[in-house]
């Protein structure tokens, strides 16, 4: 990995936590993501899945983490299986964690190979009565295909059809939600490394610039600091391009007078980063771009204070509509008539700024995390409040990563990336 070795102690305490959420004489199994091929002999990128890594900090494919509390052999409350490393693996891919250094990432001590899961796990399954499985029901989940997860779900339900089935998801998504300190030092180094990218665009864009080219002087400051690249698909939007809320075909030219949103974040060590920036390619402000962009501005610092201990995720949305109301009743975009008119389901601030104010940040960029229940501290979350007015041909979207506090508001892990006017027009400037 390009990443620095993470302490295993965060594992350690993540497992703790994990298990103490587990029902008596219970099982729980996370299998790692699958390789998806290309065509012919090519394959994407590997990328871990989540919950193994948040749980053991193994990055590497066809793993399975095994956690029963109960086990009458101590040695096998906590099991790591891993694909067996040899020579000609080692010439052709690069050698695998072996067993010593398996324990040393994840702090689990009984590593076995993958070729011993299956005898180990059915000695396991006649001790325990319930069987978890590392099922995904967040709110915008989207699978389209069959998992490594699925196919051991389905094995496993016809081969101990009298077990009882719970799922991992409610215990793992309270869990990932609230940050352990090492996390935030992660998602930290993350939102350092976006900055980095986000200082050398600034001096970069002008009027001509191919969305493209701004694209790949991120990726060039992100890989170049240890990152494995985007967290997630950039947006680099100039003109009509920034009123289209996932435009990611990055292909057109930024033209003078032109608006630019750039909704970019590097990842660190799996974990992400999410920041928007809008800027204007001359380099300078228009004073109606002025105008909108301090009021998307004063959404944005206004929703910050009201992520605190407490809140409740729709009473605060609600809220930060009645800001946005104001912003827009001010920029002429909407007026009292269309405020008392509204349809409630989708109020008159809605034409302007569609999308939600902020979401879990993490080891996903959409995290998991609660949103039935009050924020508490050490939650991490995004604040992105936009304007679009297509008929403008201008998007505005601003957005920081914060932390919820025990006290007072939230810290700003992006505290130090330009967004008030005059920085942005001097650093272009310059």
């Amino acid at each position: 990995m390009k990443y620095l070795q993470i302490d295993a102690q965060l594992f350690i305490k993540n497992r703790k936590k994990f298990a103490a959420k587990m029902a008596p004489n219970s099982i729980a199994v996370f299998n790692s993501n699958d390789i998806f091929s290309t065509g012919a002999d090519s394959t994407l990128p590997f990328q871990q899945h989540r919950n193994i890594f948040y749980l053991s900090g193994v990055d590497q494919e066809e793993s399975i983490l095994v956690l029963c509390p109960s086990a009458a052999n101590k040695a096998h409350r906590e099991i790591l299986f891993l694909k067996e490393t040899n020579d000609h693996i080692a010439i052709w891919e690069g050698a695998k964690l072996n067993k010593k250094q398996a324990t040393q990432t994840s702090g689990v001590q009984s590593i076995y190979w993958l070729d011993e899961f299956e005898g180990i796990f059915e000695q396991l399954m006649a001790e325990v009565k319930t069987l978890y499985f590392n099922n995904n029901n967040h709110y915008r989940q989207a699978v389209e295909m069959e998992t490594r997860e699925d196919r051991f779900i389905k094995r496993a339900k016809e081969k101990f059809p009298n077990h009882k089935v719970d799922l991992s998801f409610p215990i793992i998504e309270a869990l990932r939600g609230v940050k352990e300190f090492e996390e935030i030092e992660l998602i930290q180094k993350a939102c350092d490394i976006t900055e980095k990218g986000f200082r050398r665009v600034l001096g970069f864009v002008k009027p001509g610039v191919m969305e493209f080219e701004i694209e790949a002087e991120y990726a060039h400051e992100f890989l170049k600091n240890r990152s494995k690249g985007f967290a997630y698909t950039p947006i680099i939007g100039s003109g009509f391009n920034a009123c289209v809320l996932h435009y990611i075909q990055n292909n057109q030219q930024c033209m003078a007078g032109d608006m630019l949103l750039m909704d970019v974040g590097a990842e660190y060590a799996n974990y992400s980063s999410d920041m928007t920036r809008t800027i204007p390619v001359s380099g300078h402000f228009t004073a109606r771009q002025k105008a909108v962009y301090q009021a998307v501005l004063n959404v944005k610092n206004e929703a910050t204070k009201m992520l605190v201990p407490g809140t409740i995720w729709e009473e605060y949305h609600r809220e930060v509509g009645k800001i946005m109301t104001s912003e827009l009743l001010g920029l002429g975009l909407i007026d009292k008539s269309d405020v008392q008119n509204e349809d409630p389901k989708w109020p008159a601030y809605k034409k302007y700024f569609m999308h939600g104010t902020s979401h879990h940040l993490g080891l996903d960029t959409h995290d998991f995390g609660a949103l039935k229940t009050p924020m508490v501290p050490n939650m991490v979350f995004t604040v992105e409040p936009g304007i679009y007015i297509q008929k403008e041909s201008m998007g505005i979207r601003l957005e920081d990563d914060v932390v919820i506090q025990s006290k007072g508001a939230p810290i700003n892990l992006m505290k130090n990336i330009p967004i008030e006017i005059e920085e942005i027009e001097t650093l272009m400037n310059t």
